[in-house]
């Protein structure tokens, strides 16, 4: 059994890290729990409990159904928050960056899937008013909920076959700042005119809004935004942040008399609203029962109605997906009629349509008959000279057009072995992470740069990334944006014959339909990662899905996670919380009485304890916690780590030369980095080894001290020691992927500061994942038979 280290100083807990103030729990409503810590004197915490935060993961591990209680979540670095809309004076830079090229890029390619839809033969019926088809909708949903009718009973209608997938028109790279170390500017491509962000504050402050707000509505309502606002103040809900109860008091404002809860406007606005929190939530679609539920707790009187108009105006669409697809269609003739199972989904368009496009992409890649690069024979040779999973890697790629490969830490030596193989064989064949970070880890383990096996350790600083350009990996972002990676063709489709993609669960379904929709006809795709880790910070849960819907094979590694931390985390991820021996110290349990005790016990932890102990330095130790707020949340643990480690007046915006910062350049993604300097452009950052500067506008929404992270912020990234915090005030935002996500991310070295006493073995136990509503299984279904 493990125990901390002796600290050197004798301070009195909690004199560092107090909270400036309380916070309320942050994240997306009904999160699950997550627990425990495995080692000698596991559950032994404190018994002290405050008013705290869970983890604001955009895309947390499950939301109720109708996601409409608790608090929204709070637009952050790195975890999913939306910055779209954020005026900024970045048009005029000489280059773009790779968040402004990712974004271009995926503004293209709803483009293009837009058409594709628009060419399907039977499209979905949005209507374009309250009769026909539409008026028949809103009978059978309000007989549906009555009670009155079955669901199959009301949409007898068969769903219209789908059309074989085709080649997709590909969309053409945006140009980003190359690999010579051009500063990137992380600003917009551009924001919306001076004088319509001036026509809106005029409305704004007439309706008694923050006249702050206008660049976000300018950019969201476009040209025009003053006047659509002012016909219709429900609008507003389309900034981010903003809640329906806010936009009431505007509409009130701007409307008088003619304000009213029934109104139509607010019924759709509303609607919307709910499904994009939904989103935010990781869903890409809400039950029609739920989404109902919901907009009845938000004051709408008519919730079948307002649904109906949302649907009738083309802001959402409608589906019914077979339960069982294999289940016989009622027969005409047959009066009675066998009821067809169905589930009646009401979603956005972007995320609908995305999936879609992601189910035709896979639907090709699977039917495609793979390039004829190497013979049989020179595949098997490259097979036998493997070992166990990774052999059977080999021969699954050199067969199919799409693998799926499971794994830990541990396993990524056999992608590796496929890769090298692969490009033995003369493939084009490249890999793609989710994080610099692991992108630089398994680039040095194609290098084969440690003997063991393993790469060697990485600073979390973001100082050291600069990426060899003979290594074949680039992070997925940078392989879409065009700034890493071998380019795309003539087709707009990348230029390579295979492409396995590590961190897989971190792909939210937009960015899976980019990924696959750019694979060319005749390549193989292999994805690849850990299904017990955190699924996207966006909607969607594509990895969980494949690997349920079982389309193509799938190779489980039989490679286990070495020492006591590869016992401890494998034992978490099928629900046991085990004790481990640690006799390196590999595992150490700090028992806390309460949050300031723990904030004071990780500062001694980061800054002295493990540095003196086990030689790992400050800068390689990241600490992990579950939420941004609370007495012992990332803002709590920072300003503490601030103060001991590189303290200073924050003369830039809060931030000092020196500080270790998280940046988030797009919704999702945070780059761990450090500040530079600061000047008129904004702020100076070096991430990934590589300069960014990021506008002073933007620098409050996008950039955070990065000593200490949530879960989502750190996953695809590991670092020598890390510290998990689980205060007592945070046990509500516990669950089992959660703790094996945090405790997974140690290579060397992981304490647990526990004051969450049972709430951590409890949550490794009982709570799961929560769900997904997803459309992604059902449309695998009908396109592709299941491998068996």
């Amino acid at each position: 059994m493990s125990t901390e280290p002796e600290p050197t100083e004798k301070t009195e807990p909690g004199t560092r890290g107090a909270a400036p103030e309380p916070e309320g729990p942050e994240g997306a409503p009904g999160r699950a729990t997550d627990g425990g810590a495995a080692s000698g004197g596991v559950g032994e915490g404190a018994d002290g409990a405050s008013a705290g935060g869970g983890e604001s993961e955009a895309a947390g591990e499950g939301v109720s159904d109708a996601p409409v209680g608790g608090e929204e979540p709070e637009t952050d670095a790195g975890e999913g928050g939306d910055l779209a809309g954020v005026d900024a004076d970045g048009a005029g830079k000489a280059q773009l960056s790779e968040a402004e090229a990712e974004l271009a890029a995926q503004r293209l390619e709803r483009e293009r899937i837009a058409r594709r839809k628009a060419e399907k033969q039977q499209p979905v019926e949005s209507g374009a008013k309250l009769s026909g088809k539409a008026a028949d909708l809103l009978a059978a949903v309000r007989a549906v909920e009555s009670g009155a009718k079955p669901a199959a009973a009301v949409f007898s209608e068969p769903e219209p076959p789908r059309r074989p997938a085709q080649e997709p028109v590909r969309p053409r790279p945006v140009s980003a700042t190359g690999a010579g170390g051009a500063v990137g500017v992380a600003g917009s491509v551009g924001g919306p005119a001076p004088e319509t962000v001036e026509a809106v504050q005029r409305v704004l402050a007439e309706g008694g809004a923050p006249t702050a707000l206008a660049p976000q509505v300018a950019a969201a309502l476009g040209e025009g935004a003053d006047e659509e606002l002012r016909t219709d103040p429900w609008q507003l809900l389309r900034v981010t942040g903003v809640r329906p109860e806010q936009a009431d008091g505007f509409a009130r404002e701007l409307l008088g008399a003619e304000c009213a809860p029934d109104d139509e406007r607010r019924g759709r606005a509303v609607t919307v609203w709910l499904l994009e929190q939904a989103a935010l939530a990781g869903h890409t679609a809400l039950e029609m029962p739920a989404l109902t539920a919901a907009l009845a707790q938000r004051g709408v009187p008519d919730a079948a109605a307002a649904v109906q108009s949302t649907i009738a105006e083309a802001e959402a669409l409608v589906f019914q997906d077979a339960l069982d697809p294999a289940a016989p269609e009622p027969a005409e003739d047959d009066e009675e009629g066998a009821e067809r199972p169905v589930r009646i989904l009401v979603g956005l368009e972007r995320y609908a349509l995305a999936e879609e496009s992601l189910a035709d992409g896979l639907a090709r890649l699977i039917n495609s008959v793979p390039k004829e690069d190497g013979s049989a024979e020179d595949w098997e040779r490259a097979a036998a000279s493997a070992k166990g999973s990774a052999a059977e890697l080999i021969r699954a790629a050199a067969a199919g057009g799409l693998v799926l490969h499971t794994g830990g830490q541990a396993s990524l030596t056999e992608p590796a072995a496929l890769l090298t193989a692969a490009r033995g064989l003369g493939l084009r064949a490249w890999a793609a992470t989710h994080s610099p970070l692991g992108r630089d880890r398994f680039s040095a383990l194609l290098q084969g740069d440690r003997q063991d096996g393993t790469a060697g350790s990485v600073p979390s600083d973001g100082t050291a990334h600069e990426q060899p350009r003979t290594r074949p990996v680039a992070t997925v972002a940078g392989l879409l944006s065009g700034a890493e990676g071998p380019g795309r063709d003539g087709d707009g489709a990348f230029d390579l014959d295979l492409l396995v993609v590590l961190d897989a669960p971190q792909l939210d379904v937009e960015t899976a339909a980019l990924l696959v929709e750019s694979m060319p006809d005749g390549a193989r795709l292999v994805l690849g990662g850990d299904p017990a880790v955190l699924w996207s910070a966006g909607p969607g849960r594509v990895f969980a899905d494949l690997l349920a819907a079982r389309i193509c094979p799938q190779v489980a590694s039989r490679r286990p996670d070495p020492g006591p931390l590869g016992e401890l985390v494998s034992g978490i991820g099928i629900g046991e919380l085990n004790q481990v021996e640690a006799p390196g110290k590999e595992v150490v349990i700090v028992p806390v009485r309460d949050a300031g005790e723990a904030v004071h016990r990780t500062v001694q932890l980061v800054a002295d304890s493990v540095p003196r102990a086990l030689g790992v330095p400050a800068e390689e130790t990241q600490v992990i916690t579950p939420g941004h707020g609370g007495a012992a949340g990332t803002r709590a643990l920072n300003a503490a780590l601030k103060e001991r480690l590189n303290p200073g007046p924050g003369r830039f915006g809060g931030f000092d030369p020196g500080d270790r910062v998280a940046y988030s350049p797009a919704p999702g993604r945070t780059l761990p980095g450090a500040v530079v300097g600061a000047d008129a452009d904004g702020l100076h950052l070096t991430c990934a080894g590589k300069p960014v500067v990021v506008p002073k506008e933007r620098v409050e929404q996008s950039v955070r001290h990065g000593w200490a992270l949530t879960a989502h912020q750190a996953v695809g990234c590991r670092w020598p020691a890390v510290v998990a915090v689980l205060p007592g005030d945070a046990t509500q935002a516990l669950s089992r992927p959660w703790v094996y996500t945090a405790f997974g991310r140690a290579d060397r070295h992981l304490s647990v500061v526990q004051g969450a006493e049972q709430a951590l073995p409890r949550a490794v136990a009982e709570i799961p994942a929560k769900l997904r509503t997803t459309r992604l299984p059902v449309l695998l279904r009908t396109q592709t038979p299941a491998s068996g």
